[in-house]
């Protein structure tokens, strides 16, 4: 089967979470990674951090690069990106992770709020993407995969947290958009979404606690589709909204309870699906 191994990854948000876990299925193939995030101290709330990251990616056999990045701020995007061309020779693979989360209703929005999704979400997806293109357009099966839902455009996904569904539909918009935009050069631009909640600090910080992490599936179902679209052809697939569980059963993975927090549980849906 097709792997990663030599490939340059540049992932923002990579310090834990579902970055993190597609950070080392790379790594097992022996990839080079630039783990881009803000996270550059311990946080009691928030496990890990870049450095804590390339530790573990250094360990499953990959090369880290700790990037202090935060998405927001155009210069550390750029900064970012220089030290992983100079330290690497090229970018490969650009994953648009990083994503802030504020689910709340018009009226409780605070302007501070909607301009943080969308800083981070549609804003920083977007400039980290025009930031790694260039590099982008002279490798070797290049590709951009952005962590956002499908276009399902149905008001019961916008109305609960209007601004965030914005923000998190606007990377999808970016996918559409690059995916055409950028097609004759061979970048492969598609999106990738959780059919199920992911075991994630949000959600034991934001989501439920530790009830709705026992329904979650793990990180790694999510890596493991992620590393199926990054090893197929970028001129043969882009353009697509995938979903984690119809990836890996299109590649003949249909036992999915591995995956499960507590596969005695009943798994709850993720939004916009």
């Amino acid at each position: 089967m097709p792997n990663l191994a030599g490939k340059t990854l540049f992932i923002t948000g990579a310090s834990r979470g579902i970055g993190l876990a597609i950070a080392l299925r790379a790594a097992r193939d022996g990839a080079n990674i630039a783990v881009a995030a803000k996270s550059n101290e311990p946080d009691p709330r928030l496990p890990g951090t870049i450095h804590t990251a390339v530790e573990q990616i250094n360990a499953a056999g990959g090369r880290g690069l700790a990037c202090l990045c935060d998405v927001r701020f155009e210069d550390q995007i750029h900064e970012a990106v220089q030290r992983t061309v100079e330290t690497f020779g090229g970018i490969d693979i650009l994953v648009n992770n990083a994503s802030a989360l504020f689910l709340a209703a018009t009226l409780d929005t605070p302007a501070k709020r909607f301009d943080l999704v969308h800083a981070v979400n549609v804003r920083g997806t977007f400039l980290t993407s025009q930031a790694c293109l260039p590099h982008l357009k002279r490798a070797v099966n290049p590709h951009i995969l952005n962590l956002s839902p499908p276009l399902n455009i149905e008001a019961r996904w916008f109305a609960p947290h209007l601004a965030y569904s914005l923000s998190k539909f606007g990377m999808s918009f970016c996918v559409l958009g690059m995916a055409e935009e950028f097609r004759s050069h061979g970048i492969a631009v598609n999106a990738l979404w959780p059919r199920t909640t992911i075991a994630t600090a949000a959600v034991r910080n934001l989501l439920g606690g530790d009830d709705s992490m026992r329904r979650c599936r793990n990180p790694e179902i999510v890596a493991d589709a992620a590393h199926t679209i990054l090893a197929r052809s970028s001129r043969e697939c882009t353009g697509q909204f995938f979903l984690d569980e119809d990836v890996l059963r299109d590649s003949g993975i249909s036992d999915l309870s591995s995956y499960a927090v507590d596969p005695t549980a009943e798994l709850l849906p993720d939004f916009f699906v």
